[in-house]
């Protein structure tokens, strides 16, 4: 041990800071390294985690599944509405985001998102009407998960709304999205005041026809390469999509004005989008969920492919488990919050 103290020493220390703080009071140099034990200290479940790892079976079935979603080509190919084109959506169904949740558990801003889309779709014609008929069993709420479709924040999409078509040629599956609204008072966010609304139906009747028959006229886009290059433009395709939307409509205005839409639709749409740093966001969502579900269902595989929040819980569901969400309570998110609030 002698020969050990005549040198100068590294120290590492590891788990409880109280052993580093030691050290540093008495002016010596020392490293602290965060760590907690596996499963939070459960012994059960850390011993049920050391069987999974590098147990054969497990570790094919990931390879297999990480192949599925690394072979990937998702491509934006139009826009549908969402009746017509997601499997098994009905027509008195709402989707939602996260995990399943029925209406007396839902959050406040997914509520008002709720009450926005049946107002929107015309089934009541009062906020208060539509929170008695949202808590009367009429409607069915399910998660966009169920049916192959994603969505930002209450993620919410009704039998009316236009979305996004995303196909993967690789894998022969679909994935959806609804269209970004912008920032601000949005149904996102549960806004559902008359601006939102009449939003939400101009961007029905003229933002989805226009862009429908934009991408008619310029062919199916693919979105790896685009999201590559928005990358190294310092875009992380979620919260920052400056580049990645500049990138898209870099592509799509040519086809716009040669697509024979009417030319002051062609006007509002490209103001639209240029005003709208997110455009890109529900788009690159609905890449990731078409290259996901193509990893889903492996047989074996342990492999995470959706993770998903609604205000309440947040859940994920794993490759070789089916349909199956595994949840737990989710936490109040310290973040930045807009003026007046």
């Amino acid at each position: 041990m002698k020969p050990l103290f005549a040198k100068p020493l590294s120290v590492l220390t590891v788990g409880v800071s109280s052993f580093g703080d030691a050290i540093a009071q008495c002016g010596a140099p020392v490293t602290q390294l965060d760590w907690v034990p596996p499963a939070g200290g459960d012994r059960q479940v850390a011993e049920a985690l050391a069987r999974l790892l590098n147990e054969p079976m497990v570790e094919a079935a990931n390879a297999k599944a990480v192949d599925r979603y690394l072979a990937a080509q998702p491509r934006l190919s139009t826009v549908g509405i969402a009746r017509e084109v997601l499997p098994r959506m009905d027509r008195r169904m709402i989707l939602h985001a996260g995990p399943p949740i029925d209406w007396a558990r839902m959050c406040g801003p997914m509520r008002g998102a709720i009450v926005g889309a049946i107002l929107y779709e015309g089934w009541a014609d009062s906020p208060q009407r539509a929170q008695a008929l949202a808590a009367g069993g009429e409607i069915a709420f399910e998660p966009c998960h169920h049916h192959a479709a994603v969505g930002p924040m209450a993620g919410i999409i009704s039998p009316s709304m236009p979305v996004w078509v995303v196909t993967n040629p690789a894998h022969g599956n679909s994935a959806y999205s609804n269209l970004n609204e912008g920032l601000g008072k949005v149904l996102r966010f549960g806004a559902n005041s008359a601006e939102v609304l009449t939003r939400l139906k101009w961007m029905e009747k003229t933002l989805a026809p226009t862009l429908r028959a934009g991408l008619e006229a310029l062919g199916e886009i693919d979105l790896k390469p685009l999201m590559a290059q928005a990358l190294h433009m310092g875009d992380e395709v979620h919260n920052r999509n400056a580049a990645a939307s500049s990138l898209l409509i870099k592509k799509l205005v040519p086809a716009l004005l040669k697509s024979g839409a009417p030319a002051g639709d062609v006007a509002q749409v490209i103001e639209f989008i240029a005003g709208n740093d997110h455009f890109f966001l529900n788009i690159s969502m609905a890449a990731c969920k078409a290259m996901l579900d193509a990893a889903h269902g492996v047989a074996g595989s342990s492999l995470v492919t959706v993770m998903a929040r609604n205000g309440v819980e947040f859940g994920i569901r794993v490759s070789g488990l089916g349909d199956r969400w595994f949840t737990t309570p989710a936490p109040v998110v310290e973040g930045l919050y807009f003026p007046g609030y």
